[in-house]
């Protein structure tokens, strides 16, 4: 069994899709197709702009989700059908690009719904009062245990859990940054603010959740063609309300990508593929679970090679 999973921010550079854009029709029309939904020539920013300005939460989450979704097109072109995988999922905003790929939202939505969430996200808490670090050799119960030590009257609480031995914990600066001293006490082997703009998936997001639910409550979104495992729940949902209430949750909540793959691992997926920008669900994936296999997808060389390997 396969799934296909989709990166979230952190995964964006210079240049990413446009290989794939040049060689694929298809893979280009997405992004001419995210350029029209924001009124924004996203593209030119991803291949030739700034990576300051590319970083920015608002134009990141929109152009890696056009960088995924071109990269799964240009698989569509060489034979590869969405369906034959038997799970999608996504780390955080990929989330929303696993959904886009399976149809329950267009991909013009998913580009509004991201530039919303970004832009909801950067303002819900001004800049230098949040903060997010990763606090790596240490499970997810022991930086839980980190964050509520740390918060002493803050907020200061697990984010991501990623894999095995990498916890993001986020929230007010100052209990961020209590918690690299407690957890290289509690024999973290490395703990390290992250070069974030925001707290992000921590109870501060709660301004930017209110801003989601409304703009998710005027969105189509259809039964997606393959069930998507959610970040708040690590498992497999396909009933729309459902996904419109998670997404929601999903601000302020973990990222439960260890258990996500788990899950699907526990199903029987053995192959997992990365599609878009990046390897870094890849790394995560082979720590979680080494009996499954991942491939990254992000150039036109991938695409061909998983092509080939999906016709065997």
């Amino acid at each position: 069994m396969r799934a296909f999973v989709f990166p979230g921010q952190g995964a964006q550079t210079i240049g990413m899709g446009k290989a794939l854009a040049e060689a694929y029709p298809a893979a280009k029309a997405v992004f001419e197709e995210v350029n029209d939904a924001l009124d924004q020539d996203l593209s030119a920013l991803i291949w030739e702009g700034d990576i300051a300005d590319l970083t920015l939460t608002r134009n990141a989450q929109p152009a890696l989700m056009a960088t995924s979704l071109a990269a799964l097109r240009a698989l569509q072109a060489e034979g590869v059908s969405v369906t034959s995988a038997s799970f999608v999922a996504g780390h955080s905003l990929g989330e929303y690009s696993a959904l886009a790929a399976v149809d329950a939202l267009s991909i013009a939505d998913t580009a509004r719904l991201l530039r919303a969430r970004g832009t909801a996200m950067q303002e819900a808490v001004p800049v230098g009062v949040g903060a997010m670090a990763a606090l790596l050799g240490l499970d997810f119960e022991a930086a839980s245990a980190v964050a509520a030590e740390a918060a002493q009257g803050d907020v200061c609480e697990a984010a991501n859990d990623n894999d095995p031995a990498q916890v993001v914990v986020s929230g007010h600066k100052a209990a961020v940054e209590r918690a690299l001293v407690i957890a290289k006490e509690k024999g973290a082997k490395r703990a390290v603010l992250l070069p974030v703009s925001a707290p992000f998936h921590c109870s501060l997001m709660a301004p930017a959740a209110d801003v989601m639910a409304a703009a998710l409550a005027d969105v189509q979104i259809n039964a997606p063609m393959v069930p998507v495992v959610a970040n708040v729940k690590a498992e497999a949902v396909t009933d729309p309300e459902e996904i419109r209430t998670l997404l929601v949750a999903q601000i302020t909540g973990s990222v439960r990508w260890r258990e996500s793959v788990a899950f699907m691992a526990a199903q029987g997926v053995s192959d997992i593929y990365e599609i878009g920008a990046g390897k870094a669900l890849s790394g995560m994936i082979k720590r979680i679970d080494r009996a499954v296999t991942p491939q990254a997808i992000g150039t036109p060389d991938d695409v061909r090679a998983a092509a080939a390997a999906f016709q065997d």
